[in-house]
């Protein structure tokens, strides 16, 4: 309660991340070298869930910003480069989400680039992405607290009807105000679905 449970298989539903990235990117993995020795390549960072078959609430939010740097051309090595210096300047776990990195925008992450040794930045189109992408997009919803951190998000973006709330329900997606899981309310739609097209009983024999 608090952190939020997502199985990797939640988190690539909502991320729309496939389970394969979502797991290199949070729990690292090996590969060989062109010279045929084994390398580890390490998790862009640690969930806040010391398992590794599911992630926390932040970890999730943080994981919709990757995904989309990925999904626009930005090479991992610099989300990777970017990741390790916007919480450098920050002091935040999770920069990409924090509510200093929204409002700072450009200025934040073009520090986190410039300051990256990675000869793939570029910054001027890393900007661009960002800005353009990014921002008016990903943050939607997002509520934060007074100390900058996200606290709940709304994924629909023309109402609150539906939230993920670490507090509530592990951080499954519920009903707001009410706590109940929307796969609950799904589940009944479709069993009373399914009973109304069997009438009479026979028909479904």
């Amino acid at each position: 309660v608090g952190v939020g449970l997502y199985t990797i298989h939640d988190a690539a539903r909502i991320t729309r991340a496939a389970p394969r990235e979502i797991r290199r990117w949070m729990f690292g993995y090996t590969f060989k070298t062109r010279g045929g020795e084994l390398a580890t390549s390490p998790p862009l960072w640690h969930s806040s869930i010391e398992r590794d078959d599911a992630i926390g609430f932040r970890d999730l939010l943080e994981l919709r910003i990757v995904k989309e740097f990925v999904a626009h051309g930005v090479h991992l090595s610099v989300v990777r480069a970017a990741l390790a210096n916007a919480r450098a300047l920050i002091g935040s776990d999770y920069p990409f989400t924090r509510h200093r990195f929204l409002t700072d925008g450009r200025r934040i992450f073009h520090e986190a680039l410039k300051s990256s040794e990675n000869p793939l930045t570029d910054v001027a189109a890393r900007q661009l992405v960002f800005e353009t992408i990014i921002r008016p997009s990903l943050y939607a919803g997002i509520e934060y607290s007074r100390d900058g951190k996200a606290r709940r998000w709304y994924p629909m973006p023309r109402t609150k009807a539906v939230v993920l709330d670490p507090e509530v329900s592990f951080g499954a997606p519920t009903l707001n105000g009410y706590g109940i899981p929307v796969e609950t309310v799904t589940s009944a739609v479709r069993a009373l679905t399914t009973s109304s097209a069997c009438l009479p009983p026979s028909s479904c024999r």
